[in-house]
């Protein structure tokens, strides 16, 4: 401290504060420069490309649409019967691939679409769960078609040519409708 005199002749204490600023300036710095910024990670969807001219209307038969619906109460639907999301993958499997031909299942893999539908009042951990089971059929049926053509498991490390070349057989379509309000249909 400084002891100053003030004009009556007392004595004013008095501190420096002059490279407080520096001080400050050098601090911020500091912090910007360690700070590490964390991005966060959603779910990876590709969106399609925008376009000022309406859809085309596509005529869908009901047997190529698995429907999904989550209620407000996190309950499902599975095309018009109440399921668990814990049967919810292989279901999906059995549907886009149809392995017996059955007539209520889809007519191929490449016309199969499953839509997803939720309440405004679903619970956001539900909603991940039943997107994840979607997901993931189509992840073990890429992967099923992987080791059975090629004898290895799908992965980021398979060659582009391959992993197209699976994807277009079995390609994933996956529909999310605009959620409704709370209880409603």
């Amino acid at each position: 401290m400084l002891k100053k005199k003030s004009g009556r002749g007392r004595m004013v204490n008095e501190i420096n504060a002059s490279s407080m600023a520096d001080i400050a300036f050098l601090l911020l710095i500091f912090f910007l420069v360690t700070t590490q910024i964390v991005e966060d990670k959603g779910i990876l969807v590709k969106l399609p490309p925008w376009s000022d001219e309406p859809p085309e209307t596509l005529e869908l038969i009901s047997r190529n649409v698995f429907s999904v619906l989550v209620n407000a109460e996190n309950k499902l639907l599975v095309r018009g019967e109440p399921a668990e999301i814990s049967e919810l993958r292989e279901r999906a499997k059995e549907f886009i691939m149809n392995p017996t031909g059955r007539e209520d299942l889809s007519q191929s893999p490449t016309k199969a679409i499953i839509s997803l539908k939720n309440d405004r009042g679903t619970n956001y951990k539900t909603y991940i769960e039943v997107y994840n089971e979607l997901k993931g059929a189509y992840d073990e049926l890429w992967d099923e078609e992987c080791r059975r053509k090629y004898g290895v498991a799908y992965s980021e490390e398979l060659p582009l040519e391959y992993r197209k070349e699976i994807k277009a057989k079995i390609p994933m379509v996956l529909s999310e409708a605009e959620p409704t309000s709370y209880g409603a249909e």
